[in-house]
């Protein structure tokens, strides 16, 4: 039975292709987060998906502690199977970092990116403020109006600028967390340009 039932073909479906911002956008949403304390730590919430890649999950569960030494340019992320991957951080994100942990003098047990509560994020809350600084940023930035910006497209942003700054697919899969190469194909497949000089 167990045979017949791994013998089953699967449904065909077509997969979508991967959506990314380009460098423009990204620097138009981060413009437009502001300058008070949300505003701020959005600003360094979207840095730090476009710097690491991370899934939303793992950006929000990090707290101070995951920070790897005390000049704060590296940060360990705890990703799908319990697997820990230490990712390095721009000089930009590194002191935007350091500014904020020492602004609010948060713990090694407190979250690095807390609510107004100073409890973690929520994947809602990270969506809700990601969608108003998109819909500031459309002002200024044409190609972002009408766009549905959703955090996980940060991570595809970021696989794909590596790879068109030539960094090698098993690097990008390696930064990215993932468990095989063969996810990491779908940026170059997404990649118009890649696949004309091919």
């Amino acid at each position: 039975l167990t045979r017949q039932i791994l013998g089953i073909p699967f449904k065909r479906h077509v997969r979508p292709m991967l959506g990314y911002l380009l460098p423009s956008e990204i620097d138009a949403i981060l413009e437009a987060t502001g300058s008070h304390w949300t505003g701020r730590r959005d600003h360094l919430l979207f840095l730090l998906l476009y710097n690491t890649g991370a899934r939303v999950s793992e950006i929000i569960s990090l707290r101070v502690r995951d920070l790897v030494n005390s000049s704060h340019k590296q940060v360990q992320i705890l990703g799908k199977g319990r697997k820990r991957r230490t990712i390095p951080l721009w000089k930009r994100t590194s002191t935007e970092v350091r500014d904020w942990i020492k602004a609010n003098k948060l713990s090694p047990e407190d979250p690095l990116l807390p609510n107004r509560w100073r409890d973690a994020l929520t994947r809602s809350g990270v969506s809700k403020q990601m969608k108003k600084a998109v819909a500031r940023a459309s002002s200024h930035c044409s190609s972002l109006k009408g766009e549905i910006v959703s955090p996980h497209i940060f991570r595809h942003s970021t696989a794909m600028h590596m790879l068109e700054s030539g960094v090698a697919l098993e690097v990008i899969a390696l930064w990215l967390g993932h468990e095989s190469p063969t996810t990491t194909h779908g940026y170059v497949e997404a990649n118009l340009q890649m696949k004309k000089q091919a």
